[in-house]
């Protein structure tokens, strides 16, 4: 969830050694060539490059952008999950990943669309993986054909504007239209999608107590932790270089880093001050969060994750166009042993019993404050070099 609240706190007073003349001239503004991506590829004279370089921009478990394609073959893009940018913990049957691919295949369709193009994909064309781990296989081949039936997609206009907003939401419901266009955007994927606000008060304060007590199981469990804890980016020096990842260019973090108080090896104890204070936090933005929207398939093999990740991004677009935020609650949708009961909890509370069925999204919706986006690697970064 907001991890990198979590990671902020995690010096605790040690802050107070730090001399105020020390975070002068600091600024926590990300640096410009890390989100340069998100002004656009510009004209390509290879139109497929054009279309990666706004798929790129997909929402990622983690922001690691697992994404690999390859261009080898005209007119075609296939593509890859880069099996060096995964989750063992957090995601130790790689679902979440796969929804990731599915986000980046649903932009890269709408940019065709853009450009007149028909995108054929092939799910796995080579075989699916198995239930619990991915291969070196690709996970679709897109062939691109001109076809002047084509129409644009207005959910593409909302591609530069989308961001995963983890901030606190205002306390005033979604209007009923947003919601509204918010079902109707996923109506071409076979999912089903629901709401909880205000008026269903007993049902939206199971939300919230799923919510919380899955997000404190995450920060208890030292692995867990760990997992955020090595692609955190630190300063706008890490962050430039790495462009993924968690990014924290906070002023008192990066003091705390530059001098040693900050050990990115060790997780804090469940009741160190960095744990007890972001539970707290959380809660406070759960327990004011005014809805949450989720989608649920029948199944989870590999092609109903990746259609699934395409409905979400979808459903997070025509947020976006009605001026909704959307964050992920992912913890309590997490395969790992020690969330099985939040996993039961949430899975019975949606209907939508497990294994027959699978909650794929849950998120927290409301009105938020605007925020920058997130870093992107670029486009020569997920094209394979030949």
């Amino acid at each position: 969830m907001d991890r990198r609240r979590f990671i902020r706190l995690a010096g605790g007073g040690a802050i107070a050694a730090t001399s105020a003349t020390t975070l002068t001239g600091c600024s926590s503004a990300l640096p410009p060539e890390a989100i340069a991506a998100w002004q656009g590829p510009g004209e390509q004279a290879d139109v497929r490059r054009w279309l990666v370089g706004h798929a790129l921009l997909a929402p990622h478990s983690h922001n690691l952008q697992s994404w690999l394609v390859d261009l080898g073959v005209p007119d075609e893009i296939t593509l890859y999950i880069d099996r060096s940018r995964l989750l063992p913990e957090t995601d130790p049957f790689s679902r979440q990943m796969m929804i990731s691919q599915g986000t980046f295949i649903e932009l890269l369709d709408l940019a065709a669309r853009q450009k007149g193009l028909r995108a054929e994909i092939a799910l796995f064309p080579q075989g699916a993986f198995s239930p619990t781990t991915v291969d070196a296989r690709p996970t679709a081949r897109i062939r691109l054909v001109p076809d002047t039936t084509v129409q644009p997609d207005p959910l593409f206009a909302q591609i530069f504007r989308r961001r995963t907003n983890r901030e606190a939401y205002e306390a005033r419901e979604p209007d009923a239209a947003a919601l509204q266009a918010i079902a109707a955007s996923v109506q071409s994927h076979a999912v089903r999608t629901g709401f909880v606000g205000g008026a269903q008060a007993g049902a939206l304060a199971q939300h919230r107590r799923i919510a919380n007590e899955a997000w404190r199981i995450e920060l208890v469990t030292a692995r867990t932790v760990l997992e955020s804890f090595r692609v955190l980016r630190v300063g706008p020096k890490e962050i430039a270089q790495h462009r993924d990842g968690l990014s924290l260019n906070d002023p008192m973090v990066r003091v705390l880093d530059a001098v040693g108080l900050f050990d990115r090896n060790v997780a804090p104890g469940p009741d160190d001050f960095a744990t007890t204070s972001q539970i707290k936090d959380f809660n406070t933005k759960i327990d004011t969060t005014p809805a949450f929207f989720w989608l649920v398939t029948e199944g989870n093999d590999r092609a109903t994750q990746i259609n699934a990740g395409r409905a979400y991004v979808r459903a997070q677009l025509a947020a976006t166009a009605t001026g909704l935020s959307m964050q992920p609650l992912s913890q309590a949708l997490q395969e790992y042993p020690e969330q099985a009961g939040p996993y039961a909890d949430i899975h019975q509370l949606l209907g939508a019993p497990s294994p027959r069925f699978t909650v794929q999204m849950w998120v927290r919706l409301g009105y938020a404050p605007a925020i920058e986006p997130s870093p992107r690697r670029g486009l020569d970064a997920h094209i394979f070099k030949t």
